[in-house]
């Protein structure tokens, strides 16, 4: 019974430490240290992840990178990319993506990055929400 409500006390806690974070929804992503947040998408929406890297090493060095979301109920994988860089230099990669369609409502996941043999989570969820509208488009009495 305990270990039934721990899924639903984890996704809890982290929707509602998420909405204390409303303000920095919209900020780049940089770093695990600088930014974080939720963000609520429906099924299929489009979402966008920015991430700037730095070579902070005293040589040229080249990672292959990706980057995930990963949930419990759902997981989106971003496409494989490759980084080159110099000493001290920073590029920013950009990955677009969908909410998958059968994400269920209310469930969250995770950004994971994926570099070097090794991985790296973000303080960045989507919670999934509910989008649907309903709108009369015609009627007939007759």
């Amino acid at each position: 019974m305990k270990f039934a409500l721990l899924p639903l006390l984890l996704a809890t806690l982290i929707i509602t430490v998420g909405f204390s974070a409303v303000g920095s929804v919209n900020q780049s992503l940089t770093c695990s240290a600088c930014d974080g947040g939720v963000v609520d998408k429906t099924p299929c929406e489009g979402f966008t992840v920015k991430i700037k890297f730095k070579n902070t090493g005293t040589t040229e060095g080249t990672w292959s990178i990706n980057v995930a979301f990963e949930g419990e109920a759902w997981t989106w994988s971003g496409t494989q990319k490759t980084l080159t860089l110099e000493p001290c230099h920073k590029k920013t990669l950009t990955w677009n993506g969908n909410v998958p369609e059968g994400a269920p409502i209310e469930s969250v996941a995770r950004l994971v990055v994926y570099y070097g043999g090794s991985f790296e989570t973000l303080d960045w969820w989507i919670h999934v929400i509910d989008g649907a509208e309903l709108t009369i488009t015609s009627s007939i009495v007759e």
